[in-house]
């Protein structure tokens, strides 16, 4: 191929692709615009949505089978109908009132001076007999006038009051706003236009027949869309056909409802097979069904946003469809090719790289028109395709088994070796190329037809060689798949390496694996996940690079670079995508957010993007790939709206709902002083959004950044409060601030009544404590007086006890002294009796020594007489009772006591105990008993044995405490 064809083909595409960039607002018609599904899972209502509308903070609302469902950016909620209705119609007034329409019932949504979102009938306006029974369809909202619409009737609800219902002979179809004027469809009869409360037909109107859709065109004329019979243009000269390319296929899907986008573009939704996109000349840019990201082909309502959001009500789900996008999708929805490791456009086809071969499709370049691809594969290209490469003209794939040369729909083998993983034209020589393989490094160079050959392979390095750069010095850096960092120094004929050096942690890298090398601006950089590094040939060490890695930011751990262009370059950073811009010096500007959509979609480690215009980039994603128009993007950045107050919810005991938006004075009990504050933002995008909070009277700095889109505050004391909320999108861009403000009641014992309540009750206390100090005075008083007469009574008492203690102890020892005196009495009786038996022992003894004159005893017959007298006196009891009796009296009963307790002791024993008692000696009590001293031993014994006396206890002492 000669230059010249290749510089005109280059051409040809830059032409092709220069048409998007002339306006920031067009459409592409190559791939489709993302779409983001909502599925009902995600959302948990109904599967319909039958309407679409959006508040003035950005809110969405759709008219869903279940009720009424909004979306805020983050969270989805469903408000029900009185009745359970289908929300057929949504419309959004701008001023806080979302407008409904059901079956029979018709009013809106607003919120509550309380901050509750709640739904009022405005059937109280209509009388009984006009009232509605069948759905309302459409609802549309006219500065201080909102338009109901059913098959059956009109209604306008102007200044809080509904006037009579229009109404005409046969039913109607839909009404529809087109700039600032009303057209309604009356079935059999045509079109008519609603002025003021009338209806005006318009002439030639009778042969349209359901009218779906209704959307301003050129030059104050309109488009009329039908259900079979495709679309019209109604202008002055009146109604007629108009021919596009659209038409057919609108007729055969069944054209179902219409919407205007970018101020040029036409959006028509279909009953069978999605939607189309039009531009003003009638032609299809975009065409976009199931297999091609909706969710289902029936589309039931159209709304565009102002952030020109294409918002899809399907009959299974809601899609929102990102047209205002410079990125355009192409997946394999079937699997057909496999993962995609690499693409390119050349010669009017594009050509996919993947794990399962070569795939190419046409690629229509000489219109506008949309453009759907059949990627077929290319016979002996099966297997792993690792690179796809444009170079002086000819089309180069690295595959698994070896380099070929692709032409067209055919493929030639240029090289066997395996493993092609990248090739790259030598700057020391724009004739030579360089491979790195699986094997090592191999050389190509062109040939006589001035095709590129196979020429050596680059003996003495046998290493895979994943990246390959040479540098000014004309050395070759390597670098392993796993091992390191090679420099090789070649031979001047490039056919073997007189060196090679391998660098690792010990040459100032931070790894031994995982270096990747790049070229960015004729100058080696050497990625890792430390950051980029830089070579110092006069140290041979590797150093930071210090200057790039701070402005990259969290791109300098970037494992790939790609050049975009003379200026731009790709950082790639595993799985996120950026698009830096070195153009003016010392400043970097680095756009991720474009590109967070494609975040994790490539294949890790073979990121592919090919440059096809100054504007226009093929990214290869994990099962496609991606167009991206940079021109189509320029300085289109939707301001950002306030972060919105969603709901407070108490959390001290049970999860109750205070309130759903912010609003003012919202005052909370001390008793649920634990809240759960949501918020978001209403900002539909795939860019992160993050978010911090401050709270006045509570916290001393905002918070961290974070993703939770809720803070719970617990336990929080009496106060006022307010809450400022932002958000921070793509790290890059801050959002105004929401705001609410409430007041943590105190608690009741801390409240102005409680305190009136404490004023009285310390009133009544005093008053209560005077009355009751009065009381006790009183009755201290009369106690006082009881105590007196009863210490006068107990003197008495104890005067009269003490005078008969007096008389008690007189009389004790009156008894003392009479007992000592019977004692006294007892003891002379007992010694005279003692004195007594004394006397007759004596006399006894001396009667038995008397002697006759003759000086010999008496005999016994003589002195026997003498001697019982004697003894009669020995042994008189008359003594003893006295003794008794005196004793007795003097020892309160000393013989019970002792009888009592020892029964067995005879009357010598009691004898010998008073004696005893009486602590007389023991020949006292010999010459009482009339016995020896032994034979006082013996009774004493005996009468120790009787009372069971222990050997250490003394039997005087013993009877004395008898």
């Amino acid at each position: 191929m000669t230059k010249s064809i290749v510089f005109s083909i280059v051409s040809y595409l830059i032409a092709f692709f220069s048409i998007p960039d002339a306006e920031a607002t067009d459409i592409q018609s190559i791939g489709v615009p993302y779409v983001q599904n909502y599925t009902k899972s995600v959302y948990r209502s109904g599967n319909q949505n039958w309407s679409v509308t959006r508040d003035e903070k950005g809110v969405m609302y759709f008219g869903n089978s279940e009720g009424l469902l909004s979306f805020d950016g983050r969270y989805w909620q469903l408000y029900r109908m009185p009745n359970g209705q289908i929300v057929r119609a949504v419309a959004s007034d701008g001023k806080g009132r979302i407008y409904v329409g059901c079956f029979g019932e018709f009013g809106y949504w607003s919120y509550s001076t309380s901050g509750k979102f709640k739904y009022t009938s405005l059937l109280k306006y209509i009388p009984k007999n006009n009232a509605p029974n069948d759905e309302i369809w459409k609802i549309y909202t006219d500065k201080s006038r909102v338009i109901f619409q059913s098959f059956g009737s009109i209604y306008i609800y102007e200044n809080n009051r509904i006037n009579a219902p229009i109404r005409l002979a046969n039913p109607y179809l839909f009404l529809f706003k087109a700039g600032n004027r009303y057209f309604v469809e009356v079935i059999t009869k045509g079109l008519f236009e609603l002025k003021g409360n009338r209806l005006h037909f318009i002439p030639g109107s009778e042969k349209l027949t359901a009218v779906l859709s209704i959307l301003p065109y050129k030059n104050s004329s309109y488009l009329i869309g039908t259900s079979k019979n495709g679309l019209f243009v109604f202008d002055e000269a009146g109604i007629r056909p108009w021919q596009n390319q659209a038409n057919e296929f609108l007729k055969t899907y069944q054209l179902n409802n219409g919407t205007k986008v970018l101020g040029k573009y036409y959006v028509y939704g279909t009953i069978l097979n999605g939607l189309v996109i039009l531009d003003s000349e009638g032609n299809v840019v975009q065409r976009i069904n199931k297999s091609s990201g909706l969710q289902n082909n029936t589309v039931l309502s159209l709304f565009t946003d102002q952030d020109d959001n294409l918002w899809t009500g399907l009959d299974n789900g809601i899609d929102r469809i990102d047209i205002n996008s410079p990125l355009y999708f192409y997946f394999d929805k079937t699997g057909k090719f496999g993962t995609v490791y690499s693409s390119i456009i050349h010669n009017n086809k594009i050509y996919i790289g993947t794990n399962q071969g070569l795939f190419y499709s046409d690629w229509v370049s000489n219109n506008r028109l949309f453009q759907s691809f059949d990627f077929k594969l290319i016979q002996g290209s099966q297997g792993q395709v690792w690179d796809l490469s444009l170079i002086g003209g000819e089309l180069l794939c690295g595959h698994n088994d070896g380099t070929f040369r692709v032409s067209g729909d055919r493929i030639e083998k240029i090289s066997d070796i395996d493993g092609g993983w990248m090739i790259s034209r030598l700057n020391s020589n724009p004739e030579t190329l360089i491979q790195g393989t699986y094997t090592g490094l191999v050389v190509y160079k062109r040939n006589t037809s001035g095709n590129w050959e196979f020429s050596h392979r680059i003996s003495g390095f046998t290493q895979p060689s994943r990246y390959v750069e040479p540098d000014s010095k004309g050395n070759i850096w390597v670098s392993h798949a796993y091992k390191g960092l090679y420099k090789l120094v070649v031979s001047a004929d490039m056919k073997r390496v007189l060196s090679s050096k391998i660098y690792d942690i010990k040459s100032g890298l931070p790894a031994s694996y995982q270096i990747n090398v790049f070229n960015l601006g004729n100058r080696n950089v050497f990625s890792s996940s430390a950051g980029f590094y830089i070579y110092d040939d006069i140290s041979d060490r590797f150093f930071p690079y210090k200057q790039l890695n701070e402005k990259l930011g969290s791109f300098s751990t970037s494992s790939k670079i790609i050049s975009a262009s003379a200026s731009k370059n790709w950082f790639i950073n595993y799985g996120k995508i950026a698009l830096v811009d070195f153009s003016k010096p010392g400043k970097l500007l680095i756009d991720s957010a474009t590109f967070n959509i494609l975040e994790g979609r490539m294949v890790q480690y073979y990121e592919n993007i090919s440059r096809i215009s100054d504007s226009i980039y093929l990214i290869s994603v994990d099962d496609g790939f991606v167009i991206f128009n940079a021109g189509n993007f320029a300085s289109k950045k939707p301001e950002l709206p306030a972060v919105l107050i969603r709901k407070v919810e108490n959390t001290a005991d049970k999860t109750i709902l205070l309130t759903e938006k912010s609003v003012s004075d919202i005052e909370i009990p001390y008793s649920i002083n634990s809240i759960r504050i949501s918020y978001a933002l209403p900002y539909f995008s795939q860019s992160p959004i993050r978010y911090q909070y401050f709270l006045e009277g509570y916290s001393r700095r905002w918070s961290e950044w974070s993703t939770q889109s809720q803070k719970e505050f617990t336990n929080m004391p009496p106060g006022d409060y307010k809450l400022e909320v932002r958000a921070l999108v793509n790290n890059e861009r801050l959002s105004p601030s929401g705001s609410f403000a409430f007041s943590v009641l105190p608690p009741w014992y801390r409240t102005i009544w409680a305190f009136m309540a404490y004023v009285l009750l310390i009133s009544v206390l005093i008053y209560m404590a005077r009355q009751y100090h009065l009381f006790n005075l009183k009755k201290h008083k009369e106690e006082l007086e009881k105590k007196l007469q009863r210490e006068k009574e107990e003197h008495l008492q104890m005067e009269a006890a003490a005078n008969e203690q007096r008389i008690v102890k007189l009389k004790n020892e009156q008894l003392e002294a009479d007992l000592e005196s019977k004692n006294r009495e007892l003891a002379n009786s007992a010694m005279n009796i003692v004195t007594k038996n004394e006397l007759l022992q004596k006399l006894r003894e001396e009667i038995s020594l008397l002697k006759d004159d003759q000086g010999n005893k008496l005999p016994d017959i003589r002195l026997r007489r003498i001697q019982k007298v004697i003894e009669e006196g020995l042994n008189d009891e008359r003594d003893w009772n006295l003794f008794e009796n005196s004793f007795n009296e003097a020892h309160e009963n000393f013989f019970k006591k002792i009888k009592a307790g020892h029964p067995d002791l005879v009357p010598n024993d009691l004898k010998l105990c008073a004696y005893l008692r009486m602590s007389m000696s023991s020949k006292e009590i010999a010459a009482l008993l009339n016995i020896t001293l032994r034979g006082v031993e013996i009774r004493r014994y005996r009468l120790r044995k009787k009372l069971n006396l222990p050997h250490d206890k003394n039997l005087t002492e013993f009877l004395m405490e008898v």
